[in-house]
């Protein structure tokens, strides 16, 4: 008896049409936040934040603070309702959107026009992180928020020969108070500062290409990232604070533009210049499914808490799909 065949991959469960531009960033905004229903926050090249209802499938706000340059990286805040862009125009705009406001209330004006997204980390208290591409091309700037007083430049050796940092990811152990950042660089490494004493920790080189995007799952301290090359590669982190690559994962064509996983940990997926988006299973790396619905380069990806995917790509569609629903 032949096996049976897998069952094809579901269609998007909709669509969100309106933006009239590609989509570089999305973001959820979930719980309180949002009163009841996700918001999805989407970031475009023509510069405008669209906020959109998941219950009416419409923009119900779009936010115009750029200047008309891309938007690469959306990201709200725990408290209050409290919203961060950043575009090409180098600019990090905050914008506070509480009772269908939608202003600009502060902004940092950033030193570095490559493709960096910055990262923040926030507890429930009103000072928080940023970590910014800094001035020199290979620095990453970390500034204590609201107040932008600067904490430190993490610059490498000048051998280091890192190039520019492509990705960043704030984090901070349960057990500890000490914040660290997960950095992806020019020359395919990934590398751990402790932000603290601004030491370099730890580096891995993963990719023969530049690392595009990373993200770690702490509690288990194993991450992931993709890169302009044809391979994710998987690592972890030991109790002595040193990488160490687990393993790789060949895709069948180049370019990751974001990797993300589900925030239960169960599933992860990529966004591929392939026009593909990628799902998988995140212990183990099993492939689940490819999901072949845009007609341009898929570019972000982004999980509910509930496990609802949605994609943004260069033919200006957002996707969101159902799949593998958490238990």
């Amino acid at each position: 008896m032949t096996a049976p065949c897998p069952p094809p991959p579901p269609d998007p469960q909709f669509v969100l049409r309106g933006t009239q531009s590609p989509v570089h960033a999305l973001h959820f905004c979930e719980g309180a936040q949002a009163q009841g229903c996700p918001l999805l926050f989407s970031g475009s090249q023509s510069g405008l934040v669209h906020v959109w209802s998941l219950q009416t499938r419409r923009a119900v706000t779009t936010l115009d603070g750029h200047g008309g340059q891309c938007v690469t990286w959306l990201q709200t805040l725990p408290q209050g309702r409290q919203l961060l862009s950043q575009g090409r125009d180098l600019k990090l705009c905050l914008w506070d959107l509480a009772e269908g406001r939608s202003a600009v209330v502060d902004s940092v004006c950033l030193e570095s026009v490559g493709f960096c997204r910055s990262s923040i980390l926030a507890g429930g208290q009103p000072r928080w992180m940023l970590a910014v591409p800094g001035k020199g091309s290979d620095e990453v700037q970390i500034l204590e928020m609201p107040s932008k007083t600067s904490v430190c430049a993490l610059k490498p050796k000048a051998d280091a020969k890192l190039g520019m940092p492509m990705c960043l990811r704030l984090w901070q152990a349960d057990c500890s108070s000490r914040p660290l950042l997960l950095a992806g660089y020019e020359d395919g490494s990934v590398v751990l500062w402790d932000v603290s004493e601004q030491k370099m920790c730890s580096r891995i080189a993963c990719h023969e290409e530049p690392v595009m995007d990373l993200d770690f799952d702490s509690q288990k301290a194993r991450g992931i990232s993709g890169s302009a090359g044809k391979a994710l590669a998987v690592w972890s982190l030991d109790g002595q604070q040193a990488l160490q690559v687990r393993g790789t994962h060949e895709l069948t064509n180049p370019g990751i533009a974001e990797v993300t996983i589900r925030p239960d940990r169960k599933i992860l997926a990529t966004a591929g210049w392939d026009h593909r988006i990628r799902v998988f299973h995140w212990r183990t790396m099993q492939p689940l499914a490819v999901l072949a619905f845009h007609s341009a380069a898929v570019q972000c990806v982004a999980f509910t808490a509930d496990g609802l995917l949605a994609a943004g790509s260069k033919d200006q569609r957002i996707s969101l799909w159902s799949l593998y629903p958490r238990a």
